[in-house]
């Protein structure tokens, strides 16, 4: 799974505000009042895009090229970039069950002292991600 991503948005002047859509991602729209709102509205909207997608483990579309985007009057294009990994922080905190094995030894006394493993293990792994 890529850590970023990059697609070409059409956006286009909407009363007050701005429609944005990207071609590439069948519903990905959003509406913002200024150019720069309705791309960080966009770039939500593509997250969770990509989001349903891996949860349907259907393929993520490539980013079209600029000049292949056909644009009607009053439209125009701008790129719609997106941290793949500061998007699950924010709003893909749902837990996911695993299976571990550990030394019943350590299994004996972190149960004695009441750690919780899976709280320890979020830990560890934070660390040692650097995250």
């Amino acid at each position: 799974m890529k850590a970023n991503y990059c697609y070409m948005a059409v956006l286009q002047k909407d009363g007050n505000g701005y429609s944005i859509w990207i071609p590439d991602l069948v519903g990905c729209n959003s509406y913002g009042d200024t150019v720069s709102d309705a791309l960080k509205y966009a770039a939500e909207a593509m997250g969770l895009c990509i989001e349903m997608l891996c949860e349907k483990k259907a393929p993520i579309p490539k980013p079209s090229a600029p000049e292949d985007i056909t644009l009607e009057s009053g439209q125009f294009l701008a790129a719609v970039n997106l941290d793949w990994l500061a998007y699950q922080r924010k709003y893909c905190a749902k837990s996911v069950k695993k299976t571990l094995t550990i030394p019943r030894y350590l299994n004996d006394l972190a149960t004695e002292k009441h750690i919780n493993f899976s709280a320890t293990l979020q830990e560890a792994l934070i660390q040692k991600l650097g995250e």
